[in-house]
């Protein structure tokens, strides 16, 4: 049984690919979870947000240089976790052992079930997963 009360921030300029990764998490039984198709977006509902996010998925790409993303989920209290997938096409530098622990870096263009669950298995220990948990990178 899923902790229903987890909040997933999906972060991705295209429509369809937020609406494919929040597909993913519903059928996981998450729901709760807010899409955003911008940057600003982002940063306006995890500097305002009155809670912190369990878990930000984004789209590498949204940062585009502005925004130093390893830095800003090290330092920032309001996300636990965080999933970066497609960092072959934003050029990301190598992920710096000190964020290890809380943010996964995905090569793949989207985000597959297999890994969502994988991940979910760390975050949510409530979650059943049958399998062994291995890291997306």
């Amino acid at each position: 049984m899923s902790n229903k009360a987890l909040r997933i921030l999906i972060a991705d300029e295209l429509h369809f690919h937020r609406m494919k990764v929040e597909r993913l998490f519903n059928q996981l039984d998450y729901y709760r979870i807010a899409p955003v198709h911008s940057l600003e977006e982002l940063l306006t509902l995890v500097e305002y947000g009155c809670e912190p996010f369990d878990l930000v998925v984004m789209n590498a790409s949204l940062a585009s240089g502005a925004l130093n993303l390893f830095d800003f989920f090290l330092d920032n209290q309001q996300v636990h976790h965080a999933l970066i997938y497609d960092v072959q096409q934003a050029q990301l530098p190598p992920i710096p052992a000190c964020v290890q622990q809380m943010v996964e870096v995905s090569h793949a263009m989207l985000p597959d079930l297999a890994s969502i669950q994988r991940l979910m298995a760390i975050i949510d220990p409530s979650l059943p997963f049958v399998g062994t948990v291995i890291s997306v990178r």
